[in-house]
């Protein structure tokens, strides 16, 4: 009975806050988003960009050691898998898919003792233009 009556004796000022703090808070908050929100598009963007440049490296690499290897490219990128040059073919940053990677074949042999062209390269799918403004796909 105490508490309903200090309820009842407050002023009707002091029971909540007016439309006008309200909407104050709300801009603030509103302001601060615009901010942060672009910020951590870019962000994740660059996280990607990243990680594809990684994986184009490693894969690469295990492109050129299979081939002085085995003195002869590999016909896929499984191959490289089968051989335990790579533990598996990474999923692509950008179109999140293990299976839209693109690689070149050519029927130039890349060493003396190589005995049968493959692949000698392997680019993203994606077809937008990166940070750089050169499409993912030239990478």
């Amino acid at each position: 009975m105490v508490e309903t009556m200090k309820i009842q004796g407050r002023h009707k000022s002091e029971q909540g806050f007016t439309l006008i703090e309200l909407m104050v808070v709300i801009l603030i908050i509103g302001v601060l988003m615009g901010l942060a929100i672009p910020n951590f598009i870019s962000a994740i963007k660059a996280a990607k960009e990243s990680v594809l440049k990684e994986d184009l490296h490693i894969m690469r690499n295990a492109i050129d050691s299979y081939t002085m290897d085995k003195q002869k490219a590999p016909q896929s990128l499984q191959d490289l898998v089968d051989s335990g040059y790579l533990k598996a073919i990474p999923v692509d940053p950008l179109t999140r898919a293990s299976d839209s990677w693109v690689v070149d074949q050519s029927d130039a042999l890349h060493s003396i003792d190589q005995s049968e062209p493959g692949i000698d390269d392997v680019h993203s799918g994606d077809q937008e233009a990166g940070s750089d403004g050169q499409p993912y796909s030239t990478w």
